[in-house]
């Protein structure tokens, strides 16, 4: 499906090859996750397979084609065969979900009964059935992604490129289109994903190509995301006097309480409300130290006892048109597959 051999691209006014003899092959099918730091060449790998940049060296062959042999005119009618999905949706504003969906085909010519076939077909794998009518922004950022991954596969693709999908969503909606692209790929679609994204590729266990200075490092099947040593990770900074201060605040209203209840007998009492940040243990120790407050009595009235229970602290339009596979220019109208 997917065949670099001993690829090496240069860009224009830098020093080092952003890839260098890469070797590998994607059979059908297959799903492979493309790691690696930022700038490691994965950017690349995805442009050189959608015929947005050709390489300096080496051979790049799509679905049995070299690629260099393929015309530029032609290049939109080779995307056909490929959806993209990107981080950043690339959905038209204006246009409603369904809308989205069937524009790629009604660029590539066709039928008005495959559109209203295809389309719902496409919009219920994604779990998007009942809003065809909402516009890109009535939607979530993960009902959007669905939409991209809906126009990706409505024109029926050999192959999806999936550049970073998850990198604008939140952990839980990034699982379910992580469990989605893996439906797509168990109906024999070969799926091909770049991504930063390590518990994924740890808990999916599938191939793994790895780059790291354009160079290709590891092709392990049913591996994991490798070492992360590299990931810079944020360590939270200790304030300090911040278990002092939270203490001290905690003390005070305990004794607002107890001046209040001597005041006012009659009146129940008023729980504390806890404006503290998240201290250590030992600070919470400090403030529920006169967690009961026994007031002592005036000669002529009645013993009052208010409990006062401190709360436990938890520290707990596209305009990237050819990209996609338009080519308006052309007679023959062709249609992006993503």
């Amino acid at each position: 499906m997917i065949r670099f051999e001993n690829v090496t691209k240069r860009y224009r006014g830098t020093k080092r090859p952003a890839l260098s003899g890469v070797d590998f092959e994607v059979q059908r099918g297959e799903f492979v996750f493309l790691v690696g730091a930022s700038g490691s060449g994965k950017s690349s790998c995805l442009q050189l397979i959608l015929r947005e940049e050709s390489p300096t060296s080496g051979r790049v062959a799509v679905l049995g084609r070299d690629l260099k042999s393929i015309a530029n005119r032609k290049v939109p009618y080779f995307r056909r065969s490929i959806g993209s999905v990107f981080q950043d949706f690339r959905l038209l504003p204006s246009k409603t979900v369904y809308q989205n969906v069937a524009f790629t085909l009604q660029v590539t010519g066709a039928s008005r009964g495959f559109i209203q076939q295809a389309v719902p077909e496409a919009l219920a794998l994604v779990g998007l059935s009942g809003k065809e009518k909402r516009l890109p922004h009535e939607l979530s950022g993960g009902e959007q992604q669905r939409v991209a991954i809906a126009r990706a596969i409505v024109n029926r693709p050999q192959i999806v490129l999936a550049d970073e999908p998850t990198g604008n969503l939140d952990p839980g909606t990034s699982v379910d289109i992580m469990q989605l692209l893996a439906r797509i790929n168990a109906g024999g679609t070969t799926v091909l994903m770049a991504t930063h994204e390590a518990a994924f590729v740890d808990q999916m266990q599938r191939r793994v190509i790895e780059l790291r200075d354009g160079e290709m490092v590891r092709d392990e099947v049913g591996g994991g995301y490798g070492d992360t040593s590299n990931v810079p990770r944020l360590e939270p900074e200790a304030i300090r006097g911040a278990a002092a201060t939270a203490a001290l605040q905690t003390v005070r209203e305990v004794h607002r309480q107890t001046e209040a209840a001597i005041a006012d007998p009659a009146s129940p009492p008023v729980p504390v409300v806890d404006h503290r940040p998240a201290v250590a243990p030992e600070a919470a120790s400090a403030a529920a130290a006169p967690s009961q407050a026994t007031v002592k009595p005036s000669d002529d009235a009645r013993p009052v006892t208010h409990p006062i229970t401190v709360p436990a602290v938890d520290l707990a339009e596209l305009g990237v048109a050819d990209r996609l596979g338009l080519d308006k220019g052309d007679d023959e109208e062709v249609g992006p597959t993503s």
